[in-house]
């Protein structure tokens, strides 16, 4: 059956799904038309809106930019890497790969969405070809969707960005509810438990996925492009030779001089004289010692900022542990800082549509259309179902606005009044909203482009798979929001 139905879904994506900055143009004018349409505002008063969210979210954004791309280099680190090509040697049939896969993009994606995303990505095509070079067969699109899965459990992990936005001091809502402590929304008893439901579910659901042998579609045998920032120059000449010492980009240098992947020197059939061609910058580019001062210093700061308040996570804590754990990666600047050069490519498109759906939150904002949709909400309401409706309410609205903190800037003030009104647990309904907004990253294509870039497919290759998951993830995600929290507390 689900082998069916993700047949069906793939060839529904196949043509109907366009490009993601189409998608973001297209739902712009769908906003546009309701704006006018379902709250009396006129056209101009429409783009006013439109321009006036256009530039709101630029802090916002830059730190979610820098959450995708501190993860993004770290998950492509030597070590991170390592580790996946280890597991990748273990599978011994195409549905224990394709579960491979989904279990390393789930667990990395906990700890945080940019990890999973890249290290889901990189594990798709390594684990599709090694798996071809033992000859087992491996759909990779159905590979690249697994590697996806963590962006719809994400929010359960240390990087939901609801959950760390209201439990860090001076956010925009702690005059009016204070901080909500990640005790009672990430690491409650009900969240734990329905998050180990779900990652024990789906990867399951992926491998009944397998399309029959005539259908499937192996990876290419082109060599791997992207994924090893230090591997290359910008020129595309190797920075490193068979024995992985890495030589300097210096023309005038002596070519007999190496850097290990440690960034220290080798001499190999050189003289003292070679060695004096080294400027003093080159030298600096490749110490690890400066390297250890900054991880040195960032670990004291990171264990007293723990025991001086706790188990207390937030944007900036978490992409500060994600940048030290980076740089600790690599070893020394110089890598750090080509490996940072490559990750910035994979935000290129995300930094392009940002903007567009800070506009659409602009229209919606502006117009009171967010103000219209939340008093429905209570309307139609109870105290019961309100947290499996806020659910419902933050899936939709993030297929027009993707971010998951830029929605909560929209939605969270409107979705706590009313839970006040009925009576409802604040954490509660943040844990609701970020169900909601995870499920339906399954369809919405906006945070599957670095994914796209490492895997070099297009996302109506993948979108019907995701779109299984995502129906699936409503099941699970609604009845746990619906039924736990009562029971557990």
């Amino acid at each position: 059956m689900l082998q069916v139905l993700g047949a069906f879904c793939v060839k529904l994506s196949h043509k109907y799904i366009p490009n993601p900055l189409i998608f973001a143009i297209i739902l712009s004018a769908i906003i546009f038309v309701l704006g006018i349409g379902v709250t009396g505002a006129g056209p101009f008063e429409m783009i006013q809106y439109w321009y006036s969210g256009f530039w709101n979210l630029l802090s916002f954004g830059m730190q979610m930019v820098a959450l995708l791309l501190f993860g993004y280099v770290l998950a492509s680190s030597p070590p991170v890497r390592a580790v996946v090509a280890w597991a990748a040697r273990f599978p011994r049939s195409s549905g224990q790969a394709i579960m491979l896969i989904a279990s390393l993009a789930m667990l990395f994606a906990y700890v945080n969405w940019g990890l999973g995303l890249i290290v889901g990505a990189i594990a798709a095509r390594e684990v599709s070809k090694q798996a071809k070079r033992r000859g087992i067969r491996v759909h990779y699109p159905l590979a690249a969707a697994a590697g996806f899965c963590g962006l719809m459990i994400f929010a359960g992990g240390f990087s939901a960005s609801a959950p760390l936005l209201m439990n860090s001091p001076g956010n925009f809502m702690y005059d009016d509810y204070g901080l909500i402590p990640v005790s009672d929304t990430i690491l409650s008893s009900y969240n734990l438990v329905i998050v180990a439901v779900w990652m024990i579910v789906i990867p399951f659901v992926y491998r009944a996925m397998q399309p029959s042998a005539d259908d499937i579609i192996e990876i290419d045998d082109e060599p791997e492009v992207t994924g090893a920032p230090a591997a290359t120059q910008p020129s595309g000449e190797p920075r490193h030779d068979e024995t992985g010492f890495y030589r300097s980009a210096n023309p005038h240098a002596d070519s007999a001089v190496e850097f290990a992947p440690d960034g220290t020197m080798a001499l190999s059939q050189s003289t003292v004289g070679a060695v004096e061609r080294y400027t003093v910058a080159e030298h600096l580019e490749r110490s690890t010692t400066l390297t250890w001062m900054i991880v040195a210093s960032g670990l004291c700061y990171i264990a007293y900022h723990f025991v001086a308040r706790g188990f207390d996570l937030n944007l900036n804590i978490v992409n500060f542990i994600l940048l030290i754990a980076g740089m600790a990666a690599y070893r020394t600047p110089i890598r750090y800082v080509e490996a940072v050069d490559e990750g910035i490519g994979a935000c290129g498109q995300i930094v392009l549509q940002f903007p567009f759906y800070a506009g659409i939150m602009g229209m919606m904002t502006g117009s009171g259309m967010i103000s219209m949709f939340a008093g429905w909400l209570v309307t139609v309401s109870s105290a019961y179902t309100f947290p499996l409706l806020a659910m419902l309410s933050a899936a939709l609205v993030n297929l027009f606005v993707p971010s998951a903190g830029g929605q909560w800037v929209i939605q969270g003030p409107l979705l706590l009044e009313s839970a006040a009104k009925l009576g409802v647990d604040n954490s509660v309904v943040v844990m609701a909203f970020t169900y909601g907004d995870q499920i339906t990253n399954g369809i919405q294509p906006f945070w599957m482009l670095p994914l796209l870039g490492v895997t070099f497919l297009k996302a109506r290759e993948i979108l019907g798979y995701t779109a299984v998951v995502m129906l699936i993830s409503f099941v699970i995600f609604g009845v746990g929001i619906t039924v736990l929290p009562p029971i557990m507390g």
